[in-house]
């Protein structure tokens, strides 16, 4: 060899990729089901159910609230886990830590309860409620 580098393997390889590639395309249209298209066949649906006006809907704020609170507790809870995972190399500092960690959550947490952040429904729903 010239001390080029040998290129036959990765020619090999990629040739057997595309053969089966080509003979499972092959293999499934020789083998798949046919069905005649109706007119229905082309209309989207979810769950069985045919669609019925728009897909753009507003959603309330408290959706999207609640979206990124989740989102930051999960960050939180894959901590807790990494934390679990270290526990006995971590010894009494890391639980100390840890603890004022969640105590952390706890207090952001029923910050967001008190402030009414966790609460889906309207002034006027609750008042609803109340009479």
């Amino acid at each position: 060899m010239n001390g080029s580098p040998v290129l036959w393997p990765l020619v090999v390889y990629i040739a057997a990729v595309v053969l089966m590639v080509a003979f499972m395309l092959t293999l499934s249209a020789l083998l798949g089901e046919r069905h005649k298209e109706t007119r229905a066949s082309g209309e989207p649906y979810e769950s069985g159910i045919v669609s019925t006006g728009s897909a753009r809907l507003r959603f309330h704020a408290g959706f999207y609230l609640m979206a990124m609170f989740f989102v930051i507790f999960d960050l939180e809870a894959a901590f807790i886990y990494a934390y679990a995972v270290a526990f006995r190399k971590l010894g009494w500092a890391g639980y100390v830590e840890m603890v004022v960690f969640i105590a952390i959550l706890a207090a952001a947490l029923f910050y967001l309860f008190r402030l009414g952040a966790l609460d889906w429904k309207t002034p006027r729903q609750k008042e609803s409620i109340r009479s």
